[in-house]
């Protein structure tokens, strides 16, 4: 009774457990459970236990009240602790969002509070404001740290709260509440049903009723369904709205806390700023001002800091909404996270069972370990055994001593008495015999002591082994408790994650049901919102006028600060001069004393006003806070009630994800328990048997050690007691059995009973037939369809093999040319890559030409690619479809083979049940018969006929369920296991599904005539039952019989009923059966599309995947492993063979008598030892192998990764170095251009510097001719003048002679003549110098324009060839920037490539891993099932090792017997010895002994023998007893709380069949009501029933087709929905297994790809500042171009220019020669002049130069005496001697000589009016100014470049150059004191050549040769000049 009221507990709980787990899943659980436990019942149900049913049957209902009071308390404290829980987490998050809110507010305050302590000490300069500062950061710390000691006690306020009734009470309202709100609803959904019923039933008169009827129901099926979504939509609705209250509370609140914190700071910094402004200073007046102008400044500087604080502010505003919206996505991603945490769940829960069978592997080590320590402890016992012998031994020899000196005493007496010598002869053999039988006894003891030291050394080893053994086990005990320890965390972990996801269920659940309520709340909010923005703005408008006003009154302050400040400066100079003035320092005083009282009042005034205007703004800032916050709380309402929506939606569908994955858990779960709970029994089942078997094996074993006579008999006692112990416990079994049996017959009346509701099934089975006929018809039209769809596919498929071939041969010689065009492009690369000097044209438009029809053969190969690959996939297809015609044919086929099968077996079935019911019948009829002769006896225990065919079906159904059970719960596993293959195994369960479901049908079928005539065959044979019955009944004394008769007929008639209930939902099932296998059609349909979908993924992926050997070798090692496994299952058998040819062996030499035999039972005992160890060795090589190929597999795996790390290594390199080589080729390019250029340069610079020389060598030859020509013409007036001065003086000197008059009158004349001679001198002088003048003037001119015209032709050119150059520079730099382009474009391209080839490896990789991951799975089930044939092998080892131990005891026996039979012939030999001697008397008392001894000795050993085998026997019996015992007790456990789920499912159906009547009545009543008004309106309006029943019909149709259309698509979005869950499930599964694989590798490709970003990015940077930097070269080349344009037009007019030039030149050239020939005459006519006057005198110049003698100054008048000197050709020594002797040189005789003579007129000589010379001037001044005026030109001379012309050689030796005076104008340039190169300019400046003019037209004056002019001072007179030109 103890353990079955624990069973009851336990089940107790567990119903308990699963209450409190989920409530909303309680009522679909008790069904489903209901339905389980239902159909075991069938099978189970019996009147075995009726007594014990009658007992329980009270503590049922005591504990069924306990367990509804338990409910009830259970329901309350979950509704309060679920809200409870949801209020507590609201606070909690409520609270934590306050403590970060409070701590940022904490943190931007104190770094407020050090802007201020800075700014504020900043202004102070001083420890002013120290104190302040100090004190608020004290105190918002200490509000801080007061707020965070405050926040802790709190919580611990609302955790210690406890529960309270209220709450229970109010939950108990609730309920109410929604139960009549349900009530309510039935009411309103039956008044619709009513009112449909009406409006249909108008038009249904002439209709189909049945139609009618099913569309009816399909209507209340819909609106029932509408009605419950609407309800949880409104729930949903109330949830949120209760929520998005709470939420705006929580916000309103939060705004104005934070409102009323900055309001507080606000005011604390306020009086801060006031305190520290307000401080009074002592310090100098001075220092005051100073520090009042620092305040100023600190205080503007502060409130502009407020201003960018509020702008930060309304920032974070900002950035708080963007946290808000993330904060939304992070709950989003804490719900992908929660769907995680349930695969996770899933998981877990695989691992649970995973360690669930470790922990069996456990106990079976545990098990072997008692077994050892059994086997020790029996050891010890035999030895302890084998001592007591020897003992015993020992006792015997003294006793056979004492015996001896008894009988030696007794024969000496006797030989005194008697003297009889036969006496002494019979003592002699007796002593002899006695000897032998010592000696004997001695031999034992010795074998007993060797098998005793063997045993010993057995011993030993085994306690060595047993060590070992306790230390591998210890150790492993360790790890299992430690993975034990592990596992229940995690599996706590995953309760608590589960029971935290069910409350969350539930709070959402409410928060669905409060959202109806806050919608409503939002909308009034809403309304109130937009009231509060309208007076929010009218209260805007009103702060902005204030703020208006403050501005002015601001900007009025700020001027009369100015007006302050100004009196300030005005009051510090008064304050300066007050300094210096002493005497006015008192009244100054008073003065600074009144301005700082002023200036108090001011900085009042200024605090006033800034308290103000920072209240204005702490105002219009709330007003904007406020109307932000307004519109935020708008828009987040809108954007709410959408979200709540979105919600609403997400919420239902993730509500019923849930919901089903729940259920399917937890029925996955139950099935789950149950198995665990059965193996349990099983194992627990099994460990007491084996404990039997041992036990019984270890008391044979010491029975067989210590076995002697009185050991037998005491041993016979025992068993002979045992015996009848077992007896009696026969006897009482006996009596069970035949209880069992009375049940059996009940049982089998009741079954009679319930064949009689057979006939409600022949009706199912009439429908079924129809079914049937109809799918018969659907399968040979659908075989029909697939003969015909296979032949045209089998033509299809051979079209496209011919296709495939042709295409592939196209493609192979695609792949040739393509190979020949790869080598050709690589060839024209490397050409490409040689620097070439000159690229030719021709070989680029090659290349282009090339790389179009490059591009072409790759389009056109890429379309190939893409024909070959969708005729792969039409062959794949048709493949695909030809396999599932198979598929299918073959299914069709089994399943008529199967429907035969079971056709057979149902025959069968029935020939059995009519055999039973005839011996039945027979029976009863002799039971009938022996009633009448004598009542004690037992009924005869009747045949379970009838049971077979209900145990049949009910076997059937349960295998089928749980067929589909096991289909589930593995397509489960393999969901989380296999990933892509996952959509082919529920193709195949759906297939096996649909195949039973018409496997039923079918049976259904074929089983319904011969169940009809079964049937009748089974009434008559109740019938004769019946008679019998009535027969035995009408029996006397029987009453009690009856009684109790009677009450089992009314159990079973209520058990019919509950009977015929379960074949009703079996109808029921049937039908939904049948609705389910269309769906399951529809879905196949599906199923083969995504199938098809798969398989041409799968071939695509194949045909993508990479060509290595990877997955071959993949395939080889499994491959090898599996042939490896082979081998060593055929070595277990080999070895299996082995041990039964062995054990044959021992048995057959169990029978042959011989002593060998125990020796070679040890020696095959020892084989079978070592074999084991050579097979648990191999078993640990191939465990070690299996864990080197699982190490081979992860290092190849790490190998691939790290190859594939190093490609990409090696590609990066690669593109590295294809860059290099691309920029050093541009280069080298630049390179060799550059140096092509600077040769050209430096031809043209050679040719130059030829023109150069060339031009030089004419210049000097041009500039000897002029020099030449030069001094030929100064030489020329010279001479004149000399000849002029030496007439004069010849005139003059005999002048002085006798006529005075005479002589006046000739001088006279000869004045005149001399004056028209001087004149006509002066003009041809004149006239020549013009002459001489100009053409050097031409010849400069005309030789300075050839050589300008050809530098500027010169420079054209250059100019020319320069931009050619350039042209050809930018041309070879665009060709190489779009070789450039098309390489980086190819590149970018490859690179694409390569990145989409990286994917695809990537996805290849991730299918191989997901392959290996298979293999290793399957691996480790392999593995699996390898330790379970070991274990299997060593059990039968172990089985073996037993039997082997019962030979050698049953050995050990034989030899025993052989000895004693040994004895006994030798006794016997003896015996005939005497007998022949004559002592027959004795020999036959002696044979008579030794006889009886025999028979004694064989029957004890037979009775030994017997009473071990009823041993056995008995211990098998109690062993078998105590398990059906077990059994019992389960089922009795099982049928309670099938009791209970029963009844208070029975209490559910009659509500509902009670509500359902109720409804029905009311219907019969309205619909009575309504036929007859139908009656009545009949009669009248015939017509207009026939318009509405057709307008009814069109309805009807019309909704038929809604409804269809309805239908098929929630059908679909069932369809949908399954396959996105599944799908989703796949990809989750599949992420999770590939997290842990490719998290290494996803690093890596990460850092790769975010590398290979950044490089690309850095080169598309790099290229866009490329391309940028050649469009702007481009539009630069472009302005060049038109400026080459220009300048070419600029030369073409150029040219024609030099055209006229040349011809201007000629006729220059002309003129020149002309004028050659006339300046060789005027030289000839000069030197003819030279040599007529040479040696004579000019007069004319000689009275000249007397006359101005007198007319210089007397200080200067030595110069002019040296000038006559120089012109009378004497020495300037000779000169200076004489002026040295002042009174007697000449100066004295000239005076003396002219003494007497007066001042004479100067012939007055042309002057120009700009000389202007005074009468004082020297005449050498006077003749220098004549020189000047008369060598100035009439033409202004040619302008030169000074500043251009560069020094290039030195004058050639002999001659000095002039330098002219730079300071002068170019107009009043001397020829005389020019220079030669001025005087030959070497370019004439022309019009066109200005600075203005083109580029062309500058002056290149870098080429051309210059002289060095030599500066002259300007200091330099005249008269040094003059010196220097008469030196010459």
């Amino acid at each position: 009774m103890s353990s079955w009221l624990g069973g009851i507990g336990s089940g107790l709980g567990q119903s308990l457990g699963q209450v409190s787990g989920s409530l909303s899943s309680f009522t679909g659980q008790i069904s489903n459970f209901t339905k389980d436990m239902l159909l075991e019942g069938v099978e189970e149900v019996g009147g075995k236990f009726s007594l014990l049913l009658d007992m329980s049957l009270l503590q049922h209902e005591r504990l069924r009240k306990l367990h509804a009071e338990l409910e009830e308390k259970l329901e309350a404290a979950e509704i309060q602790i679920k809200r409870q829980s949801a209020e507590y987490r609201t606070l909690l998050q409520q609270k934590d969002v306050e403590i970060s809110h409070l701590k940022a507010r904490q943190s931007g305050l104190q770094e407020e509070v050090q802007k201020l302590q800075q700014s504020a000490q900043s202004a102070s300069a001083g420890p002013a404001m120290l104190p302040v500062t100090t004190t608020s950061s004290s105190t918002t710390s200490s509000s801080a740290s007061s707020f965070l000691s405050r926040h802790p006690g709190s919580h611990h306020g609302f955790h210690g709260e406890e529960m309270d009734l209220s709450d229970v009470i109010w939950s108990q309202q609730e309920i109410n509440r929604l139960s009549t709100e349900v009530m309510r609803l039935e009411s309103e959904v039956a008044h619709w049903r009513r009112m449909s019923q009406a409006s249909t039933a108008t038009g249904a008169g002439n209709g189909n009723h049945s139609e009618i009827l099913k569309l009816q129901r399909t209507i209340k099926e819909l609106r029932d369904e509408m009605s419950r979504e609407v309800d949880e939509h409104q729930h949903e609705l109330a949830a949120l709205q209760d929520a998005q209250r709470q939420k705006l509370a929580d916000v309103t609140r939060r705004h104005r806390q934070e409102l009323a914190e900055y309001e507080e700071r606000i005011e604390e910094l306020e009086e801060q700023i006031q305190s520290g402004g307000g401080q009074p200073t002592s310090v100098s007046d001075t220092s005051k001002l100073h520090e009042l102008h620092q305040t100023i400044q600190s205080l503007q500087e502060a409130a502009e800091q407020h201003e960018k604080q509020l702008a930060e502010l309304s920032a974070n505003l900002e950035e708080a909404q963007k946290i808000q919206a993330s904060l939304q996505l992070e709950k989003d991603d804490a719900q992908q996270e929660n769907t995680g945490l349930l695969q996770n769940y899933t998981r877990l829960q695989a691992s649970v069972a995973e360690l669930q069978t470790r922990v069996q592997e456990q106990e079976g080590k545990a098990l072997q370990k008692a077994q050892l320590d059994h086997e020790i402890q029996m050891l010890r016992n035999s030895l302890e055994a084998a001592e007591k012998e020897i003992e015993r031994l020992k006792n015997l020899e003294l006793n056979l001593q004492e015996r001896l000196k008894v009988a030696e005493e007794q024969l000496v007496s006797r030989n005194e008495a008697e003297s009889d010598l036969e006496s002494l002869d019979d003592l002699k053999a007796e002593l002899g015999r006695r000897e032998k039988i010592l000696r004997a006894t001695e031999e034992e003891r010795d074998t007993l002591m060797s098998e005793l030291e063997e045993l010993d050394q057995q011993n030993q080893e085994a306690t060595q082994h047993m060590i070992s053994v306790k230390e591998q086990l210890s150790g492993q005990l360790k790890e299992a408790e430690t993975e034990l320890k592990r596992m229940t965390a995690e599996l706590n972990t995953s309760s608590d994650q589960k029971m935290a996801l069910e409350q969350e269920l539930e709070t959402q659940k409410e928060k669905m049901s409060q959202s109806a309520f806050t919608l409503n709340e939002l909308h009034m909010g809403k309304q109130q919102l937009e009231r509060t923005v309208k007076e929010l703005k009218d209260k805007l408008g009103h702060s902005q006028e204030q703020i208006r006003d403050a501005r002015r009154e601001v900007t009025e302050l700020k001027k009369t600060l100015q007006e302050k400040e100004e009196l300030l400066s005005a009051a510090k100079a008064k304050l300066y001069e007050g300094g210096e003035r002493a005497s006015e320092a008192q009244g100054a005083n008073e003065a600074l004393a009144e301005k700082e009282r002023e200036l108090s009042d001011l900085r009042r005034e200024l605090d006033e006003m800034r308290c103000s205007h920072e209240k204005v703004m702490s105002e219009d800032y709330e007003l904007k806070v406020e109307n932000r916050r307004f519109k935020a709380d708008n828009e987040q309402t809108l954007g709410k009630v959408e979200e709540l929506t979105k919600q609403l939606k997400e919420s239902q569908g993730v509500l019923n994800r849930v919901v089903r994955e729940k259920d399917t858990r937890i029925e996955a779960l139950k099935l789950e328990k149950y198995q665990l709970e059965g193996e349990l029994t099983q194992a627990e089942n099994k460990l007491k048997e084996q404990v039997k078997q041992y036990q019984q094996t270890i008391e044979e074993l010491t029975r067989a050690r210590s076995m002697d006579a009185s050991a037998l008999q005491t041993e016979h006692e025992r068993a002979i007691k045992l015996n009848q112990e077992k007896d009696m416990e026969i006897a009482q079994l006996k009596r069970d059995v035949e209880q069992v049996a009375a049940d059996h017959r009940d049982t089998n009346e009741m079954l009679s009973i319930t064949v009689a509701g057979q006939q409600q099934l022949t009706d199912l089975l009439q429908e079924k037939d129809v079914f049937m006929d109809t799918l018969k018809q659907n399968a040979a039209d659908l075989q029909t369809e697939l003969d015909n769809k296979v032949s045209v596919f089998t033509k299809e498929v051979e079209t496209l093999k011919q296709s495939l071939d042709e295409k592939d041969k196209q493609l192979g010689g695609m792949k040739e040319e393509n190979s020949h065009l790869k080598e050709e492009i690589d060839r024209l690369r490397d050409q490409q890559s040689r620097p070439q000097p000159l690229a030719e044209p021709r070989t680029l438009d090659i290349i282009t030409e090339l790389e179009t029809e490059i591009t072409q053969l790759k389009s056109s190969r890429n379309a190939l690619e893409e024909e070959v690959q969708t005729l792969r996939r039409t062959t794949e297809e048709q493949q695909a479809s030809l396999l599932l015609s198979q598929q299918s044919l073959q299914a069709q086929q089994s399943e008529i083979e199967q429907a035969r099968a079971h056709h057979q077996q149902t025959t069968l079935n029935y020939d059995r049940l009519i055999q039973a019911r005839d011996e039945e019948i027979t029976r009863l009829q002799q039971n009938v018969e022996q009633l009448s002769e004598s009542q004690s006896r037992a009924n005869s225990p009747s045949v379970q006929g009838e049971v077979i065919l209900q145990e049949e079906k009910t076997q059937t159904l349960n295998q089928e369920n749980g067929n589909e059970k096991h289909d589930l719960s593995k397509v489960d596993i393999e969901r989380l296991v296999r990933g892509i293959k996952e959509k082919e195994t529920e193709i195949t369960q759906l297939n096996e599904k649909n195949l039973s479901l018409t496997r039923q049908l079918d049976q259904l079928v074929v089983s319904r005539d011969e169940v009809g005539k079964l049937s009748q065959m089974i009434m008559q044979k109740d019938l004769e039952i019946q008679a019998l019955h009535a027969r035995v009944s009408m029996g006397g004394g029987h009453s009690q019989d009856v009684m109790f008769l009677q009450q089992q007929l009314q159990a079973y008639a209520v058990e019919r009923e509950q009977v015929i209930a379960v074949l009703n939902e079996k109808t029921r099932e049937n039908s939904q059966l049948r609705s389910d296998y269309h769906r399951l059609m529809d879905i196949m349909a599906g199923k083969e599309a995504a199938l098809l979908k798969l398989q041409q993924e799968n071939q695509r992926l194949s045909n993508m995947s990479d060509p290595s050997g990877s997955q071959e070798m993949f395939k080889e090692t499994i491959q090898n492993l599996s042939r490896i496994i082979r081998e060593k299952d055929i070595e277990i058998d080999a070895l299996t063979q082995k041990c039964q040819t062995l054990v044959t062996v021992l048995q057959s030499s169990g029978g042959e008598p011989g002593a060998g035999s125990g020796g070679v039972s040890s020696n095959q005992f020892e084989e079978l030892l070592q074999e084991r160890d050579t097979l648990k060795q191999q078993v640990k090589k191939m465990e070690e192998w299996k864990q080197q190929v699982i190490t081979t597999v992860k290092n190849m795996q790490h190998e691939s990764a790290q190859l594939h790390e190093e490609l990409i290594k090696l590609q990066s390199q690669v593109s590295a170095d294809s860059d290099c080589s691309s920029k050093l080729s541009v280069d080298y390019a630049r390179l060799v251009q550059n140096y092509e250029q600077k040769e050209r340069r430096l031809g043209s610079l050679s040719l130059e510097l030829a023109q150069v020389q060339q031009t030089i060598t004419q210049l000097s030859s041009t500039k000897d001719v002029l020099l030449g020509k030069l001094d030929s013409v100064t030489q020329t007036p010279e001479v004149t003048a000399t000849q002029c001065s030496g007439s004069s003086l010849s005139t003059d000197a005999p002048s002085h002679q006798p006529d005075s008059a005479v002589k006046d009158e000739k001088m006279q004349q000869e004045v005149v003549q001399l004056k028209a001679q001087l004149t006509e001198k002066e003009n041809t002088i004149r006239t020549l110098q013009e002459n001489n003048h100009r053409l050097s003037n031409s010849a400069s001119a005309s030789e300075s324009e050839q050589r300008s015209q050809a530098e500027e032709a010169r420079q054209v050119r250059e100019r020319l060839e320069a931009l050619q150059r350039s042209v050809r520079e930018k041309d070879l730099l665009i060709k190489s920037k779009g070789d450039q382009l098309v390489q980086v474009s190819e590149a970018l391209r490859n690179r694409e490539n390569d990145n989409e080839v990286l994917k695809q490896a990537v996805t290849n990789l991730k299918e191989r891993a997901l392959i290996l991951e298979m293999d290793v799975k399957k691996l480790k089930e392999e593995n699996e099932l390898v330790a379970a044939r070991s274990r299997e092998k060593e059990s039968e080892f172990r089985a073996l090792q037993e039997t082997n131990m019962q030979v050698s005891l049953l050995l050990r026996e034989k030899e025993f017997e052989l000895s004693a039979m040994s004895e006994k012939a030798a006794t016997v030999e003896k015996l005939l010895k005497d007998k022949e001697q004559g002592r027959s008397g004795e020999l036959n008392q002696l044979l008579n002994e030794v006889k009886s001894m025999q028979d004694k000795a064989v029957a004890f050993q037979q009775e030994r023998d017997q009473v071990m085998m009823a041993l056995k026997q008995k211990q098998m019996e109690t062993a078998a007893l105590q398990s059906e015992l077990q059994h019992v007790r389960d089922k009795e456990h099982r049928l309670n709380l099938e009791l209970e789920r029963l009844r208070n499912h029975l209490l559910e159906i009659e509500d509902s069949y009670t509500r359902e009547a109720l409804a029905a009545e009311d219907r019969e009543t309205e619909l009575r009501r309504k036929v007859a008004l139908l009656d009545e309106r009949l009669a009248t309006s015939s017509s207009a029933v026939e318009s509405a029943s057709q307008q009814a019909s069109m309805q009807v149709e019309s909704l038929q087709e809604q409804l269809i259309g309805v239908v098929k698509q929630r059908d679909d979005a069932l369809v949908q929905l399954r396959t996105s869950q599944e799908q989703v499930n796949q990809y989750a599964v599949s992420l999770s297994n590939l997290q842990m694989v490719l998290e290494q590798f996803q690093q890596e490709e990460k850092a790769m790809y975010s590398a290979e970003l950044e490089k690309h990015k850095k080169e598309k940077e790099e290229w866009k500042r490329k391309a940028l930097k050649l469009e702007d070269q481009a539009s630069a080349l472009q302005i060049n171009l038109d400026e080459a344009n220009a300048a070419l037009d600029s030369a073409s007019r150029l040219t024609d220019q030099l055209d006229l030039k040349e011809e201007q030149i000629e006729e220059l050239k002309k003129q020149v020669d002309v004028r050659q020939e006339m300046l060789e005459e005027a030289q000839r006519k000069l030197m003819n002049l030279l040599n007529s006057t040479e040696g004579k005198i000019d007069k004319v110049l000689m009275r000249n130069l007397f006359l101005g003698y007198f007319h210089t100054p007397k200080t200067k008048r030595a110069d002019v005496l040296k000038l006559m000197g120089s012109v009378l050709g004497l020495n300037r020594e000779d000169v200076e001697k004489m002026l040295e002797d002042r009174g007697h040189g000449v100066t004295g005789w000239v005076s003396n000589w002219l003494g007497g003579r007066g001042a004479q007129s100067v012939p007055n000589t042309p002057q120009r009016p700009t000389s202007g010379q005074g009468l004082n001037s020297s005449f050498s001044e006077m003749f220098v100014k004549f020189l000047e005026m008369e060598s100035t030109p009439s033409l202004p001379a040619p302008k030169l470049p000074v500043h251009d012309i560069k020094p290039l050689s030195a004058p050639p030796a002999g001659r000095t150059s002039r330098a002219p005076v730079s300071q002068k104008r170019a107009g009043d340039s001397n020829p005389f004191l020019a220079p030669r190169s001025a005087a030959v300019p070497l370019l004439a400046g022309s019009g066109s050549g200005g600075p203005g003019g083109h580029l062309l037209m500058k002056p290149i004056s870098d080429t051309l040769p210059t002289f060095t002019p030599v500066p002259v001072s300007a200091e330099a007179s005249g008269g040094a000049v003059l010196k220097d030109l008469l030196k010459q």
